[in-house]
């Protein structure tokens, strides 16, 4: 298993609305990993790579 910490935040979409990432969790080759978000609510929620999109952000590039 390994923690990757953001020392910048990235601003995420998810199934439940708009968040920050926080941290990565990988457990290894035969699981998701999983990405430790904060919502703009407040709540800390964990979801899978499947469920993560990167917020447009055209300084990165990201147009959509």
């Amino acid at each position: 298993m390994a923690i990757h910490e953001f020392q910048q935040p990235l601003e995420v979409s998810t199934p439940l609305g708009d968040g920050v990432a926080l941290l990565l969790i990988d457990y290894g080759w035969g699981a998701n990993t999983c990405w430790v978000v904060v919502l703009e609510s407040g709540i800390v929620k964990h979801f899978e790579s499947n469920d993560i999109r990167f917020r447009p952000n055209p300084t990165w590039g990201i147009l959509k």
